[in-house]
This record gives structure tokens, C-alpha cells and sequence, in this order.
């Protein structure tokens, strides 16, 4: 029998950030209501009403914004010094798709390449370049006319 697994407790800036979107939501949906029932009774409230739809859904999507901001801050404060990606360490990480060669007519989408593109031949130590180091690149500087 597995035992569930207990979810962590979100960071306090990304809860704020998620009551801020509720409360925009709810008091948009309130401008919604009020909107829609104005308009059929023809009252002097509608254009208040819409004024504040129109506002309740910019602070929302602001909200819903800074949810997504406020989680990735988060997660960059998770990270342990000089990792790449947020899970180091919990597990190997696959190649990326571009480094996958394209499989070969007879070969299955599934095997495993022989070997890695990642892999580096073993250098030498000390070996010398058969060719002579090339001057740096000068650029042409253009001399005024008098």
C-alpha cells in the first residue's frame, strides 16, 4: 500500500499573490452581476458597473500575472547554487530533443543511439595544433576626406 506523498506548503509571496487573484475574481464577477442586472432593468448603474468589469478583469489577469512571476522567483530560490534547472539532483535528466539523430530508415523510433552527442573525445595532454595560430581580425577603419 503506497502512502500519498504530502504536498509542500506554498511560499508566502505566491499564497498572497494567489489570494489577490481570488479576491480581483470575485469582485469582478460581482461588477458581471451587477452589469448584467442593470442593463435589463435599463438602470443608471451600468455604465459604473461596467467601468468596473472592465477594471475587475485587467486586475485580474495582473493578478494571475503575478502568480506566475511569484512561483518562478520561488523556484529560482529553490535552486542550489550553480544548477541549471529547478529538480537538481532528484534525477537524471534526458537529452533535450535537438540532440536526438533522427532515426535512420530500419532503425525503431524507440532504440537508444549508440552513443551520446554529448560526449567529448578524450584530449591529448599537451598536444600542439597543426596549425599556426591565425592574427586577429582588424577591421577596416575608414580614414576621413579633407
Amino acid at each position: 500500500m503506497s502512502v500519498p506523498r504530502r504536498r509542500r506548503r506554498l511560499p508566502d509571496e505566491v499564497r498572497a499573490a494567489a489570494v489577490r487573484a481570488v479576491l480581483s475574481l470575485a469582485f469582478t464577477l460581482v461588477g458581471v452581476v451587477v452589469a448584467t442586472l442593470s442593463s435589463y432593468a435599463g438602470s443608471w448603474m451600468l455604465t459604473p458597473a461596467l467601468m468596473a468589469m472592465g477594471l475587475g478583469v485587467f486586475g485580474t489577469m495582473w493578478c494571475l500575472l503575478e502568480i506566475l512571476i511569484s512561483r518562478q522567483v520561488a523556484a529560482q530560490r529553490m535552486r542550489p547554487p550553480g544548477s541549471a534547472y529547478p529538480m537538481a539532483g532528484s534525477r537524471t535528466p534526458s537529452e533535450p530533443l535537438a540532440a536526438r539523430p533522427f532515426p535512420r530508415p530500419g532503425q525503431s523510433v524507440h532504440q537508444q543511439p549508440q552513443q551520446s552527442v554529448y560526449r567529448q573525445p578524450q584530449q591529448q595532454p599537451h598536444q600542439q595544433s597543426q596549425r599556426p595560430p591565425q592574427p586577429p581580425h582588424q577591421s577596416r577603419v575608414s580614414t576621413p576626406r579633407p
